[in-house]
């Protein structure tokens, strides 16, 4: 039986301080933002989409709102879909004023493999994954949609394709509301197939991790 997973990405945050927010509450959808969740709302029309789970931060739960009024479905709450844990969350991160000039900061930098500053890869990874399959259970032979965040999404690809964990983060291919979609033959992942609903709105630079 086919059924398809799509991970959404939530759309462009307000955060003119250059923030890392993480987990932080507070941090909502931009103009541009809410203009990104209704193009996805639209690329989802027509398709055969039976479940809406979200993020249970607000600028995932706001991406979620149009896909729910254009498809007429609850959205759901799932933690496991939750952004990555992250030291620096609260912080500006970078060279120059950012965290990365602080000694107090350094300790966790020793090790990007895991990574050391956050959640590790392999538990993002899993929990999203279980996040998916019982998306798919529910959906079983339609089409499911989880709201997230760019590096769970990105993490759990490159789970899924077999690749290492641990990547540059400005070489992620997980841009703002895009879309990466996960086939399966029952409960088995076949194919993997990326898109970019909010084309030009998308591609600008933001917080890694977002």
């Amino acid at each position: 039986m086919k059924t398809i997973v799509h991970l959404l990405r939530h759309g462009e945050v307000h955060n003119p301080e250059g923030v890392l927010y993480g987990r932080l509450p507070g941090y909502h959808l931009s103009d541009d933002g809410r203009l990104m969740a209704k193009s996805a709302a639209k690329w989802f029309d027509g398709r055969d989409i039976t479940v809406l789970v979200s993020s249970p931060m607000e600028r995932a739960q706001e991406t979620s709102e149009p896909i729910a009024e254009t498809l007429g479905l609850p959205v759901g709450t799932d933690e496991r879909l939750i952004e990555a844990a992250n030291h620096f969350e609260g912080h500006t991160f970078g060279v120059g004023d950012g965290s990365l000039r602080r000694p107090e900061h350094w300790p966790f930098l020793w090790n990007p493999f895991r990574p050391s500053w956050g959640e590790p890869y392999e538990e993002i990874a899993q929990r999203m994954l279980a996040a998916m399959a019982d998306a798919r259970d529910a959906a079983r032979g339609h089409e499911a949609v989880c709201v997230s965040h760019q590096l769970p999404i990105w993490v759990t690809r490159r789970r899924v394709e077999g690749r290492r964990m641990w990547h540059h983060p400005g070489r992620r291919q997980c841009a703002l509301a895009s879309v990466t979609s996960f086939t399966y033959d029952d409960d088995r992942i076949v194919k993997v197939d990326y898109a970019e609903p909010a084309g030009d709105l998308s591609r600008r630079p933001s917080v890694p991790g977002a």
